[in-house]
């Protein structure tokens, strides 16, 4: 997965036509947990660009997007948010795939 290095980035992908921002940091141990199901999940969704975000390089975007929790995910289509998965719970697969089932194309 591909790692967000700046805003202006930021800025340039959530442009993109459908990418996924997974928000994480390397303390937390829910994130830990669900690394090794990643590279899967992109695979199996190659319609998506996924980045993830370092929550604590980042902590002021993710007050901006009110991420209050890790691992969180926000989608992007175009510019629009279109869908989140934000909380400070531990996901599993299942959920993270029903949230991307989710999102209207």
């Amino acid at each position: 997965m591909e790692k967000l290095n700046s805003i202006e980035q930021y800025e340039l992908l959530k442009k993109s036509e459908r990418v996924i921002f997974m928000f994480t940091a390397d303390w937390c141990p829910d994130c830990r947990v669900i690394e090794p199901i990643l590279p899967r999940i992109e695979v199996d969704y190659p319609e998506y660009e996924f980045i993830s975000v370092d929550r604590d390089e980042f902590i002021d975007l993710c007050g901006e997007l009110d991420i209050f929790g890790i691992p969180s995910f926000i989608a992007f289509h175009e510019g629009v948010e279109v869908g989140r998965f934000v909380s400070k719970d531990r996901k599993t697969q299942d959920e993270i795939e029903g949230f991307i089932n989710s999102l209207s194309n």
